[in-house]
């Protein structure tokens, strides 16, 4: 435990739609639940409000840049902070961010950790030094067992220092019960969903490796040449990504059968419309947050079964697996489910939520940080 009120500080790139951004937040809440104070250095973003509802206090700062000069001039300023705000433990969730907490940490002599959210691709020896950052914390956070394992594998590091803490999800907020009024109707209708229309989802920003194209190409070779699928999750400005899948869906005869949402708000209502929600992500997904949001939402979830899908989806308990990079499995999967019928999907989907409450509460990752918090300064 910590033996007296902290002061913790988070940095980030950007406080935009994220799931590190969301977990930064959710510590956050906890952080001053315990009555401890919670800063938050990072660009501003449409998450701002949600982070100052939780209690934190956001510190407007562009840690996003990555070229050197700029990670020793936001060096200074996060020291400048540090000294100014009486910091006691800087918390880095993101790479650019992580150089310049690094160093201000040293020059501050207080604790340095970090959360260890992605893969992060190692092309080049440049890129492997520049991820290296996210394993050089007085303690590392990874968010799955698959983390934790390429932590250990990439680096030179001590392996008692990686605290496994897995992602959690806010089981009273993504409640089927919790969704009330009209909220998915109104999603419903600005989607141009019909009523009993079979609807697939696949929540995740707009990019190559997320697996929007497969996910085109397995909705033309459904059966139920009648099911919707939606996109769900912006596209941070790659325009031209989104014009190829409009593209490739007209091409394959699916275009009118394909929505493509942008940014959702409320994803529990969002959830509420799917009778099935897809992960197939063509790269391992550190984690997969929106696998167990789904699965708290009573969702049934098809995913590629590599990466931390592997560690929050039981096949045939919580969730199905499929080959990755297969849009013949994916579709095949997509067509079972539709015929199951609506009760074994109820039932299933129950099975889902009391998976996912057990395994990957929130209260249990917050738990995870507040300890991990409590080593350094307790």
């Amino acid at each position: 435990m910590i033996d007296r009120p902290r002061t913790i500080l988070q940095v980030l790139p950007r406080l935009d739609a994220g799931g590190a951004e969301r977990v930064a937040i959710e510590i956050a809440a906890a952080a001053r639940r315990a009555g401890h104070r919670a800063l938050i250095a990072a660009g501003p973003g449409r998450l701002a409000p949600l982070a100052a509802r939780a209690g934190a206090e956001v510190i407007p700062l562009d840690l996003s840049q990555k070229n050197p000069l700029s990670i020793w001039r936001n060096t200074k300023k996060l020291t400048k902070l540090i000294k100014r705000e009486q910091v006691d433990l800087i918390h880095a969730h993101s790479r650019a961010p992580a150089w310049a907490a690094h160093g201000a940490a040293r020059r501050a002599g207080i604790p340095f950790v970090t959360t260890y959210h992605g893969v992060y691709g190692e092309a080049t020896r440049l890129k492997k030094r520049y991820n290296h950052i996210m394993a050089r914390g007085a303690r590392v956070a990874a968010v799955s067992v698959f983390i934790s394992d390429l932590i250990k594998t990439r680096y030179n590091i001590d392996p008692e220092i990686i605290r496994l803490i897995p992602n959690g999800v806010d089981t009273a907020i993504f409640d089927p019960a919790a969704v009330r009024g009209d909220r998915a109707a109104r999603l419903a209708r600005a989607w141009r969903i019909e009523e009993g229309q079979p609807t697939i989802l696949l929540p995740a920003r707009l990019t190559g490796w997320k697996g929007q194209r497969l996910f085109i190409r397995a909705l033309a070779r459904l059966r139920h040449q009648e099911a919707v699928g939606i996109l769900i999750g912006g596209d941070q400005g790659r325009h031209a990504y989104t014009r190829e899948l409009l593209a490739l869906a007209a091409q394959l005869g699916v275009g009118g059968r394909l929505r493509i949402a942008g940014h959702v708000d409320d994803m529990p209502a969002a959830l509420m419309l799917a009778d099935v929600v897809v992960n197939c992500s063509t790269e391992p997904e550190a984690f997969g947050r929106t696998i167990i949001e789904a699965q708290a939402m009573a969702r049934i979830v098809i995913a590629a079964g590599h990466g931390g899908a592997q560690e929050t989806i039981e096949p045939g308990v919580s969730g199905f697996l499929i080959p990755p990079h297969d849009e013949t499995a994916l579709a095949s999967a997509l067509d079972a489910v539709l015929e199951a019928g609506a009760a074994p999907r109820v039932a299933f989907g129950q099975r889902a939520r009391a998976a996912v409450a057990a395994r990957f509460s929130l209260e249990a990752m917050q738990a995870g940080y507040l300890g991990l918090y409590g080593e350094l300064l307790g």
